[in-house]
């Protein structure tokens, strides 16, 4: 069965999705109609989600390539070939598809760029969690302090993001490194405060996701564009 047929499939959402192990028929993927690439969104949670190897239309997908190869339409080949070349190929779709622009071509600097807007969104979204924690009459005094690390933390990596579209407006390579290099670093800052009290995050979650967004841009932004 060619990889055609898997396309054909996913578009005219009749194809079905299981894990390797399972023996039960799995419901329909998609079951109410909607944009292409929110379908494909959905879908690419699902296998982000997924052990590795697991079938799919009767077929082992062992890899990422193999899974990226059976992306429908909907993403277009150069954003595969370029997140293909991350450390989270996935990730990297999922996260940048929302922010591209649509009239830009897919290239290198059109994907960094919805890149860091993308991890912009998600650490504003990790701030407004984490600043309401803070303020919350139930939360434990000695947690308040952590959080506030958190806070701080959070702030760093957004303005780094502004300094870091700056730098690629003003093609300035050696900047555009430096303030996605620290990200790098910033995110691990949150967990670290609260391994250091001994105490589970509560944004391990969202700081696993942003982590995947940081490295893969700052992979796109250091090893493919080139002004």
């Amino acid at each position: 069965m060619g990889i055609n047929h898997f396309i054909l499939a996913l578009i005219s959402l009749t194809c079905l999705f299981s894990f390797s192990t399972s023996t039960n028929a799995p419901p329909p993927l998609f079951d109410a109609p909607g944009s292409v690439s929110l379908k494909l969104n959905d879908m690419i949670e699902i296998m982000s989600e997924s052990p590795s190897p697991f079938a799919f239309d009767g077929t082992i997908l062992e890899s990422i390539d193999d899974v990226l190869s059976i992306l429908p339409e909907g993403v277009d080949p150069a954003l595969q070939e370029i997140c293909g070349n991350t450390d989270d190929p996935v990730e990297c779709i999922k996260a940048t598809m929302p922010f591209l622009d649509e009239k830009a071509p897919i290239e290198p600097l059109s994907v960094l760029k919805a890149g860091v807007e993308a991890m912009d969104n998600q650490t504003k979204n990790a701030l407004a969690e984490v600043t309401k924690l803070s303020m919350d009459p139930t939360t434990l005094k000695n947690v308040v302090p952590i959080l506030q690390t958190c806070i701080d933390v959070y702030n760093n990596i957004l303005n780094n993001d502004q300094k870091s579209l700056e730098a690629i407006s003003n093609h300035n390579l050696v900047k555009l490194s430096t303030k996605l290099g620290a990200n790098v670093e910033n995110v691990l800052g949150c967990e670290n405060a609260f391994k250091q009290a001994k105490l589970e995050s509560p944004m391990k979650e969202k700081d696993a996701e942003l982590a995947k967004i940081i490295s893969n841009t700052l992979t796109i932004g250091v090893d493919m564009v080139h002004f």
